[in-house]
């Protein structure tokens, strides 16, 4: 009952908000959703603990048949274990301190009921989500964030740009999910069935299924295994469909803070973790999820070091540390892929959050090269994103720490190619991660103020209502590490995550990663400290090396800054050639064919019309006449043709 609860309280009051807002009032509706947030909280921890540590039993809360025609069946059901338990009350907590925290960001807008029942519909459906039973349902609640994300992102929809990342999220997330669709039906057509419990069963009797693909035969599982992927790459941003998650920024901050650290992103990364026990007999699909992730890491950390708006900053950190949850799936490793999306949420929405009080002290101004000096006024904030930069850089003893950790390591003791490059990429991320970090915390706060005189007197710290949720967060990226590690990690891992994860019995990477040697676990540590002197020496020691080095390496700076020129790349190959063959088909198909044909027949049928209509004169002379002219015609067309 309590799981039932903490899955569709949030439903209730994103109906409630989003269909009486008006009627009840804007305070009124921001109470009933957070009422029904810290509900779901309550009892999504609750379950949590019941099942992991009061011996609860792992089972489905069925809800009722979904689908049910011919072979194809489909519950309504919640599934009850230890890896669905950790997102619902991950997800529910951070929801909730992202609920009340907008009380305050969103003081001033005037769509307050709106916003809020977007909130709890975004969340519900990533509810629905991680608590499927059925790739169907799963489904559902994956579109469900979708949708969620294209009403969030765009929810100041009076502004061009923000319609624009709204649309440009929801066209990406499709690319994606068309891989996924075809991902579920050929599990369909392997197994028969598309629930879970079914699926697993059957693994051993399907592992020997091929393929014919593009003239070739793959094993079943390595097609099932990519395609489910490509649906997870689209909705976790990794490369090539990572295009949307910087642009997302133009919602409202605690939009960004949801989006990158409790829900969306992250629902890829859960998908991996579900189908472990698919995934793990498909070595070649592994290798490219693990090649893929390192890249994306590297790949989002370069373009972090060069960019000036506080939120992209960020976003790109959010891309990079996904691609690190995707190494550690890639070799294996989903338990500490889950470990670091449990600290990642909390560190990451705790930056998202102190950047939107930096946000809302300096007047709206999201461009670090116009703030510094600050960090007095603001104290809290500034020592809450001192916080959650040590989280992100792997500073021990903070969450982060802990979690990349056990992902670097789990990558080289996998002992494959694709694991020591997602390894080598992670290392060097590492650095760089570090690095932009402390650029954005130095240029933020230290240094001159670089703002002008009127924004600078305003300057001052948010209130309670927005500071106590970033206290909270705060405390979860100190303490998480040292709270779950040995849990989800130590040498009994398995009697914690039941049968949720299931691998392969040859998958001895958990046990490998504890006997790396010495300089692969402390090599982040060295480099991460690196990073930090580094950022120290550029941008505090000697503020003018940063423009120099920018001014001497002019080609690559304009390449990191204009983000490897990835959105100009789509927009040569696949844009405007398909705008264009949409103009062609608009103005010649659709316009010229299908509208012209009928359109020219009626034009032509109406203007003969009016030329007979005008024979018809009323002079009986002149009808006689075309009748003498009519007898003369056919007696003639007689005489020839006899």
């Amino acid at each position: 009952m309590l799981y039932a609860v903490a899955v569709f309280a949030p439903l209730l009051g994103s109906v409630v908000a989003g269909f009486f807002g008006k009627a009840i009032g804007d305070r009124a509706a921001q109470a009933v959703t957070i009422l029904c947030m810290l509900l779901a909280s309550a009892c999504g921890v609750a379950s949590f603990v019941s099942l992991v540590y009061q011996g609860g039993t792992p089972g489905v809360v069925d809800l009722g048949t979904w689908v049910d025609a011919g072979s194809f069946h489909v519950s309504w059901a919640l599934r009850y274990d230890t890896l669905s338990a950790v997102m619902v009350a991950m997800v529910t907590c951070v929801a909730t301190l992202i609920h009340i925290y907008s009380v305050g960001y969103m003081s001033h807008d005037n769509s307050i009921a709106r916003f809020f029942s977007y909130l709890s519909l975004f969340t519900f459906a990533m509810l629905m989500l991680v608590t499927a039973d059925n790739l169907l349902q799963l489904f559902f609640g994956w579109e469900g964030v979708g949708l969620a994300s294209y009403l969030l992102i765009g929810f100041w929809y009076e502004k061009p740009s923000a319609c624009a990342a709204a649309m440009k999220a929801f066209i990406v997330n499709r690319i994606g999910d068309l891989g996924f669709a075809v991902g579920i039906a050929l599990v369909f057509f392997t197994f028969g069935s598309i629930q879970f419990g079914d699926i697993f069963a059957a693994i051993g009797q399907h592992s020997a299924d091929t393929y014919h693909v593009l003239g070739g035969t793959w094993p079943a599982f390595e097609v099932i295994g990519v395609l489910l992927f490509i649906g997870a790459m689209g909705k976790s941003a990794q490369l090539g469909l990572h295009v949307w998650l910087p642009d997302a920024m133009e919602g409202p901050t605690p939009v960004s803070a949801l989006i990158h650290a409790a829900t969306m992103v992250t629902a890829g990364v859960f998908l991996m973790a579900r189908m472990s026990p698919l995934l793990d007999h498909a070595p070649g699909a592994l290798a490219f999820v693990a090649v893929v992730g390192g890249s994306t890491a590297l790949f989002a950390a370069t373009i972090g070091c060069v960019q000036n708006d506080i939120k992209r900053v960020i976003a790109y950190s959010t891309c990079s540390q996904l691609g690190y949850m995707f190494v550690a799936a890639g070799v294996g490793a989903y338990q500490a892929s889950i470990f670091h999306l449990l600290t990642h949420a909390f560190f990451k929405a705790l930056l998202f959050m102190g950047a939107g009080s930096v946000i809302h002290a300096m007047s709206d101004e999201q461009d670090i090269r116009k703030m510094g000096g600050i960090w007095k006024k603001i104290p809290l904030t500034y020592t809450v994103m001192w916080i959650g930069s040590l989280a992100l850089g792997g500073v021990y003893p903070f969450a982060g720490y802990f979690s990349k950790d056990a992902i670097l390591e789990a990558a080289w003791a996998s002992d494959s190619a694709s694991g020591h490059y997602g390894f080598w990429c992670g290392l060097i991320a590492a650095f760089l991660t570090a690095f932009y970090s402390w650029r954005l915390l130095i240029l933020t706060f230290h240094g001159k103020p670089r703002a002008d005189h009127h924004t600078m007197e305003h300057v001052h710290e948010s209130p309670a209502v927005m500071t106590v949720p970033l206290i909270l967060l705060a405390i979860g990226a100190v303490v998480l590490g040292f709270l779950f590690r040995d849990q989800l990690l130590g040498e009994h891992w398995q009697a914690f995550w039941g049968q949720s994860i299931q691998i392969a019995a040859d998958n001895h990477v958990l046990h490998a990663m504890e006997e790396v040697p010495g300089w692969v676990a402390l090599a982040p540590s060295v480099l991460g400290f690196a990073g930090i002197a580094l950022a120290y020496f550029m941008y505090m020691a000697v503020p003018s090396l940063p423009g120099q080095l920018a001014s001497a390496f002019a080609p690559v700076y304009r390449f990191l800054l204009n983000k490897w020129y990835f959105d100009e790349l789509y927009d040569a190959v696949l844009v405007r050639p398909l705008m264009a063959l949409s103009r062609l088909l608009w103005q010649v198909g659709d316009a010229t064919l299908i509208d012209g044909i009928p359109n020219g027949m009626a034009s032509l049928t109406s203007d003969s019309s009016a030329q007979v209509v005008k024979v018809q004169t009323g002079s009986i002379a002149n009808y006689a006449f075309a009748m003498l002219i009519g007898v003369v015609a056919l007696i003639s067309v007689f005489l020839i043709f006899r």
